[in-house]
């Protein structure tokens, strides 16, 4: 409980802290005397402490929520979850500013009910109306695993139903390519060309470019690893095999986004491999195929961002206007999967294709397929006609 004065009233304020809901209770004491004005305090207090009584610890919120976190870290721990999604419970739960503690922390778990979380996004969105579709989504997420918990000690018969607010998809942003686009407006052939001249002599923050930079924009184009520490920048010589018939690299993915995975490449990530395997003709099994002498793979990851974002401002692919929004390098991982969709001519499994790049079919046919033109082969098979 808090006592208090301000400018605007001659009278004191009592300002108390209502343990179910986790929010501050302000009532005037309507008295101008400290003394007087604490004893009224004391009475609202009582008041409002029988209004709610204190939640049992094992019952509250705030308790199942750090079950969660600690069974998220054993299970990563054992292998049997990414890591990545301990990180990302702990942080929807703790967030300071819109996080599941902060606003369910000393509830009752017992008590809950769908109306309770609706009213949690809809406090969200005053909050932070700016937060993407897949925060809410693992906001959803961990909630659910949260009260799953809670179910699984009996202390609730079900986990009330969390209706997901309606959401739009953005169309992913990539480098347009032949032949989506004519040759001279090939994007992803101007980032390969400034590549090149970058590797010629280019310095960018201290450090000097190399051809690693093209090997590296081409091998992602090729494989559709992610540009991330846990799969492009975690992989050794030992996690990549060349495989004939067909021609290709089979690249073990050890602790990818969406787990453990092997990873087919197309044919000419063979000769990008070639040229890595003759820029570091002494590497060992465990040595890193990309940076190899940054041991900290964050560290080789900022260089590399730091030049492949030099390169879009010299090509000047930085902004995509069909988007709108900023490119990353991120967006190579994008192109190649919609060049497998439309060089061809929509022949390719997308279930092979999702299973190869560790992703959903859905993800493929929301993100990437329904924002394409359709080939012509798609057209001429549009356009058939019986006998």
């Amino acid at each position: 409980m808090a006592l208090y004065q301000t400018h605007a009233s001659p009278y004191y304020f009592a300002r108390v802290l209502d343990r179910h809901s986790g929010k501050y209770i302000v009532r005037s004491t309507k008295e101008v005397s400290r003394l007087e004005a604490r004893r009224v305090a004391e009475e609202l207090e009582l008041h409002f402490r029988g209004l709610a009584p204190v939640v049992p610890r094992e019952f509250t919120f705030a308790d199942y929520a750090e079950r969660a976190m600690r069974r998220a870290v054993q299970l990563s721990a054992k292998g049997e979850i990414n890591a990545n999604y301990a990180r990302t419970c702990r942080g929807m739960i703790e967030n300071k500013e819109w996080g599941l503690f902060k606003y369910f922390g000393r509830r009752d778990v017992r008590q809950f009910q769908t109306r309770d979380y609706q009213d949690y996004i809809a406090w969200i969105y005053t909050q932070r109306p700016d937060l993407s579709p897949s925060t809410l989504n693992g906001l959803t997420a961990t909630f659910r695993n949260v009260l799953k918990i809670a179910r699984e000690d009996g202390a609730i018969n079900a986990v009330p139903a969390t209706p997901r607010p309606r959401q739009r998809d953005n169309p992913r942003a990539f480098f347009r390519f032949a032949p989506l686009v004519a040759k001279q407006d090939d994007e992803y052939q101007r980032l390969l060309d400034t590549a090149a001249k970058m590797a010629k002599g280019a310095v960018v923050r201290g450090i000097r470019v190399t051809d690693e930079l093209y090997d590296l924009i081409e091998f992602v184009i090729l494989s559709f690893v992610r540009p991330i520490s846990t799969e492009l920048y975690a992989l050794r010589h030992s996690d990549v095999t060349i495989e004939t018939n067909p021609q290709r690299l089979l690249l073990t993915i050890r602790n990818g986004k969406t787990g453990f995975r092997i990873a087919n490449t197309m044919p000419n990530a063979v000769t990008v491999f070639g040229r890595i395997q003759r820029r570091y003709p002494d590497a060992k099994g465990e040595d890193f195929l990309f940076m190899p002498h940054y041991k900290n793979r964050v560290t080789a990851a900022r260089i590399i961002q730091r030049w492949f974002n030099d390169a879009l401002e010299r090509a000047n692919l930085k902004f995509d206007p069909i988007t709108n929004s900023q490119r990353s390098l991120y967006c190579l991982r994008h192109t190649a999967i919609c060049q497998r969709i439309i060089l061809s001519d929509g022949k390719v499994n997308i279930y092979n294709l999702a299973k190869n790049a560790g992703t959903s079919v859905n993800q493929i046919e929301r993100f990437y397929a329904r924002n394409l033109p359709l080939s012509r082969e798609m057209a001429r098979n549009l356009q058939v006609f019986g006998r």
